[in-house]
């Protein structure tokens, strides 16, 4: 019988292949170009896309892809064989390094915000050495960045990869300056939880809203939802339990660290948690699950949903992004050491995300704005929309003391330096954890809780990575100059928590009291994607990413008009679906049923029965019917007043303030009349069905 470790990656290009199949000189050079960012020579790349080719194709391949991450937020394939013809009409197999190193695809087919005119439609796709190649569905797929003619990044990976480069080079030069002259990169690394929901199939192809929109756009609650919290954790149900064995294979084979899976709070709700891997590594593998959970839950019988809120009334999904520091000698930079230069340098790395997370709030909130996740920030399994960041009771004493210069667990002044004084050695787990923080320090790393579930991971880490770089740089322009190191550390240190302690938030995030202490203390509140958006093109924003060279001003306004057109073409869908299922669906349904009682009303009262009920239900159902209708006509005019708005943000405003509120109102009416019908009129599946029908 096959072990995990038996099959595990056995569909990836690894270290591994490459050592079993590269001349020692090939393999140097190429893990120099994935260690260093060395340039790969094209002969060496000949050699390399010769073996990987070979080993394809005694995979099975036929096929290869430059397999990449457009603005649409997920990938991109173009398949073309191995194949080349011979002069006695017939084929060899061949695969060159100009092959593997570049691509062409039609960039004018991807959203570029303004990057490109329609006719201009050259877009080249280059290799990522730094993340395996794999093979899938028969094809062999090359991780690629991607962008237009003209050098622009049109893709999520290409930003990623800057931050990364410019936050190895900010890192190292701190690192330096403590000594670590042996540590040559510093690589974020994370570890992005998954949640997920599973419906029937067949229940769920009987639901338009959910076909078209992923999500629900009408359905009233059942008697039950998640009150007794028995799903969580729970037993996990046979039919589930055989999608996730499968998933895992799947994903063990693809080389995707896939470790923890458990019921999550919501009937069919679930999570995936994998273990920590490098950044860009772990976002091509987080695109790779949501993708084989699509795929694998129809195997089943079942559909995954991603939507950040798919049913009104429980949990949303999330993805919460582990997210931290690590050294190519195999140090976490947020983890507390045992000497005084190891505490000074976690406290300083430390400081610089506090500092990046107070001053670009706006950032990382935009970094997971959608028109999804709206519907699930501030509910109560996810964070607000304020960003704070929880430290728990012992960090916060320990930077309480700092700040005040008090000796750590002394209330009298006494004068303390960092880097001469020990810091009390604590445990990883220093506090209980706060699932209503948004980013939370957890030991030797940070969560960031606010990714909706669809989302990329890529938006966040480029905007973490760059805000962190930002801070890090200046910090390194005190330090290099700094006369007495050890004193301007401790200035440096004790400076940055004064001036950002307001971000500091252990309480209950979800209390509304917490809503009105971040206002006084000038924390920013951006509750709709809009309002988040309008804050990208912000100066103190241009200068952030132009100057760390993760966007430029051109492919950061490309951005923003794409984030905007993108919200209001969901919203605007979303509108067409409910004006489509109330005409089609609902309303004839409650009119059918009204009538069906005013003719028993009538035949009780010519037999001389009492036909109270008929009368209530038929007269409650006549005026919701009415409303119902009026709504929807009020909804297909504003829809279109709105799509008639030129500009990006004033058209995604509009959509949020006066689109997305009608279609609440509409929704609250039909919710209201399916309460009210009887179940053999209703023409689509409830949420009893859809939450409860997996058993």
């Amino acid at each position: 019988m096959r072990t995990v470790t038996d099959f595990f990656g056995t569909m990836v290009f690894n270290d591994q292949v490459m050592k079993e199949r590269l001349p020692k000189e090939v393999y140097d050079s190429l893990q120099n170009t994935i260690q260093n960012g060395k340039h790969l020579d094209l002969s060496l790349a000949n050699v390399v896309a010769s073996a990987m080719k070979d080993w394809a194709i005694e995979k099975g391949a036929t096929h290869y892809t430059h397999w990449f991450q457009p603005m649409t937020g997920i990938t991109a394939e173009k398949h073309d064989s191995f194949i080349s013809p011979k002069s006695n009409s017939t084929v060899i197999m061949e695969f060159s390094g100009k092959e593997l190193v570049k691509g062409e695809s039609d960039a004018s087919s991807f959203p570029s915000g303004g990057l490109r005119a329609t006719f201009e439609a050259r877009g080249y796709t280059a290799w990522d050495p730094t993340s395996y190649a794999f093979i899938k569905d028969g094809a062999l797929c090359i991780p690629t960045a991607f962008c237009s003619y003209g050098g622009e990044a049109l893709d999520k990976k290409t930003p990623l990869l800057r931050s990364m480069e410019s936050l190895n080079k900010s890192a190292l030069k701190i690192l330096h300056l403590f000594g670590h002259d042996e540590v040559t990169s510093v690589k974020p690394t994370v570890g992005p939880e998954q949640e997920y929901f599973l419906v029937d199939k067949d229940t769920y192809n009987k639901r338009p809203d959910l076909v078209y929109t992923g999500r629900t756009l009408f359905g009233s609650m059942p008697p039950k939802g998640q009150e007794l919290d028995d799903h969580y954790f729970g037993t996990i149900k046979p039919q589930i339990k055989s999608f996730m064995k499968d998933l895992d294979y799947e994903l063990w084979a693809l080389g995707v660290f896939a470790k923890t899976e458990h019921n999550e709070a919501a009937p069919s709700q679930h999570e995936l948690a994998p273990v920590f891997t490098t950044t860009n590594l772990a976002t091509d593998h987080n695109q790779l699950t949501m993708e084989l959970m699509q795929k694998v839950a129809k195997k089943h019988g079942l559909v995954c949903l991603l939507h950040e809120k798919p049913f009104d009334g429980v949990n949303g999904s999330g993805k919460h992004n582990n997210w931290s520091l690590s050294t190519n000698t195999g140090m976490n930079l947020f983890e507390p050491g045992e000497t005084p230069s190891e505490n000074a340098q976690f406290l300083l790395f430390l400081s610089a995300v506090i500092r990046a997370v107070d001053e670009y709030q706006d950032v990382l909130r935009i970094s997971v704005a959608s028109a999804g996740n709206d519907h699930r920030l501030g509910a109560n399994e996810a964070p607000p929309a304020i960003i704070s960041i929880f430290l728990g009771e012992e960090l916060s004493e320990i930077l309480s003391a700092i700040e005040k210069d008090e000796k750590i667990g002394s209330k009298q002044k006494e004068q303390m330096r960092v880097g001469v004084h020990i810091l009390p050695k604590f445990p990883k787990d220093t506090s209980d954890r706060n699932r209503t923080s948004p980013f939370a320090f957890t030991g030797n790393k940070f969560e960031f809780r606010m990714l909706g579930s669809s989302a990329s991971i890529a938006d966040t880490n480029t905007a973490l990575n760059t805000a962190v770089t930002q801070v890090l740089n200046e910090f390194y322009d005190i330090l290099s100059d700094a006369k007495d190191f050890n004193l301007a550390l401790h200035n440096l240190i004790r400076d940055t928590i004064k001036n950002h302690k307001r971000i500091f938030f252990n309480g209950n995030g979800y209390d509304d009291a917490w809503v009105k202490e971040a206002e006084s203390r000038g924390l920013s509140n951006l509750k709709s994607t809009p309002e988040a958006l309008k804050h990208l093109l912000d100066e103190k924003n241009i200068k952030l990413y132009t100057e760390n060279k993760v966007f430029s001003e051109k492919e950061l306004r490309s951005r923003y008009e794409i984030l905007l057109e993108n919200y209001s073409k969901i919203i605007n869908i979303e509108a067409l679906t409910m004006i489509d299922m109330a005409k089609k669906l609902i309303i004839p349904a409650i009119s059918k049923y009204t009538r069906e009682l005013a003719e028993t009303c009538k035949l009780k009262r010519e037999m001389r029965i009492s036909s109270s009920y008929e009368q209530e239900v038929s007269f409650k159902l006549s005026l919701l019917l009415s409303e119902a209708y009026s709504t929807t006509l009020d909804l297909e005019k504003k829809r279109n007043e709105v799509n008639q708005i030129k500009g990006a943000y004033e058209k995604a405003s509009a959509c949020e303030s006066i689109v997305l509120a009608t279609m609440n109102k509409l929704r609250k009416t039909c919710d209201e009349a399916e309460k009210l019908t009887a179940r053999e009129y209703w023409p689509m599946p409830d949420y009893g069905e859809l939450l409860f029908g997996i058993r």
